[in-house]
């Protein structure tokens, strides 16, 4: 049987994911109240500019004192989409103290502050869900959280930014240059006009950070996740990369370390080979591998970002909160009961690709190799070419950490036979 009092929801952010939350709301309001078992009401919008007119949300729910509409007392749910640190930290923690539960899609909050929230969260009996944070419409951190919670996971592997993707895929495809598949992304609207968040790594870092705490049951905070950019990746070395059979992404890892006694988080460019289903995750769609000891290996695909693909995965929070709500329930909150050390770059072991500018004259070869050996890092391949007294020598490595590989190319630019070091890119996902 339906209850006929409705369940109060208060919206903060009415912005391209806020007023997406609001238009499904009215709707869909007979079927989102079928599933739920009571009506949701749409109680109060807080906004910057409340005198701005919104489409669909009448104007008397409009404020511009968001303090107040989470302190009201009447309010059962607080959806957040406004973003930042503050003030939406604080008014999530107010919202809690108020009797409110919270769906948010805040990942640089949740990343930075998200054990705090949900002990905060735990302290009044209240549900924080957060679906939105991570991969916008794809099902992630409910699958992770729930679906996996009897499997040991060992990796999480994946592309969670579309701007990045975008980018790297016009590269791979048309040959274009860094730049000008950029200002391609942005005259489409898939980069802001400040993309430092998307191409240095910062947003993938964030959602790395929350993904990282989730599958290995560990607080992994942003300061953990090692971050480098896209923005040195040029169009020699998606050349370099189809000669080796791969393409590049930006990728987000999560790993559990083999001994099982440690994590790793990190973003950064790497070439995959084209025989990885991440390798055909084209345009701004986002996709996360998962690999775990009994279920194997899974797939997770789909529009990572804009205002409906978000909304839908902030209602689908919504409806699970209120569903727990009328039951007197509280759904699943902090799991960071292994505490595992979250240990740094240098201890990451992967493959590597490096390219180098060199002498063309006999012996560099040797020397190079001897370096490597010397560093105990080993060699997979070899490429050399070169003419008029300069060359360019291409290697891949096997798997070696990130400490070995770094003593090495610091040792090799003291060579006087190597003029420089034109990149080093991972090799990932083999």
């Amino acid at each position: 049987m339906m209850r006929t009092r409705p369940l109060k929801v208060a919206l903060l952010g009415c912005g391209v994911v806020g007023s997406e939350v609001a238009r499904i709301m009215t709707t869909h309001a007979d079927d989102l109240a079928a599933r739920i078992g009571a009506p949701v009401e749409l109680a109060g919008v807080a906004v910057r500019r409340p005198s701005k007119v919104r489409e669909g949300i009448p104007q008397e729910l409009v404020t511009s004192d968001a303090t107040a509409l989470v302190k009201r007392g009447d309010i059962d749910v607080v959806v957040e989409v406004i973003g930042g640190i503050e003030p939406a930290r604080s008014l999530i923690t107010t919202a809690f103290e108020h009797g409110a539960s919270v769906v948010s899609a805040n990942k640089a909050l949740l990343a930075q502050d998200g054990a705090a929230l949900h002990a905060a969260a735990d302290q009044h009996g209240k549900d924080l869900y957060y679906e939105a944070a991570v991969a916008g419409a794809i099902p992630l951190i409910r699958p992770l959280r729930e679906s996996l919670a009897g499997d040991k996971v060992n990796r999480v592997l994946g592309i969670v930014n579309g701007t990045t993707n975008f980018i790297l895929d016009k590269m791979d495809s048309t040959g274009a240059g860094y730049q000008e598949a950029l200002d391609e992304a942005t005259a489409l609207g898939y980069a802001e006009a400040d993309p430092t968040a998307d191409v240095e790594g910062f947003d993938a870092a964030a959602k790395a950070a929350i993904l990282a705490g989730i599958a290995f049951h560990t607080r992994v905070r942003l300061d953990d996740v090692y971050r480098e950019g896209m923005t040195e990746v040029t169009a020699a070395d998606f050349a370099s990369a189809k000669e080796m059979g791969c393409t590049i992404k930006l990728l987000a890892i999560c790993e559990r370390a083999e001994d099982g006694r440690s994590v790793t988080a990190r973003v950064h460019p790497a070439m995959i080979p084209l025989t990885h289903p991440l390798a055909s995750v084209r345009g701004a769609y986002n996709a996360v591998f998962v690999e775990s000891d009994a279920s194997g290996q899974l797939m997770f695909y789909g529009p990572g970002a804009g205002g409906a693909p978000t909304a839908s995965a902030v209602l689908g929070d919504l409806v699970a909160v209120c569903r727990n709500r009328l039951s007197g329930t509280t759904g699943p909150g902090e799991s960071a009961y292994a505490a595992l050390p979250v240990e740094g770059m240098g201890e990451v072991v992967t493959r590597y690709h490096i390219s180098l500018d060199v002498a063309d004259k006999p012996g560099v070869l040797a020397q190079v190799a001897t370096v490597f050996a010397e560093h105990g890092v080993s060699i997979d391949t070899v490429r050399q070419q070169g003419k008029d007294g300069e060359a360019s020598l291409v290697v891949v490595t096997h798997r070696a950490s990130d400490a070995a590989l770094g003593g090495t190319v610091e040792a090799l630019r003291k060579l006087d036979t190597v003029r420089g070091v034109a990149s080093i890119m991972r090799v990932e996902g083999e």
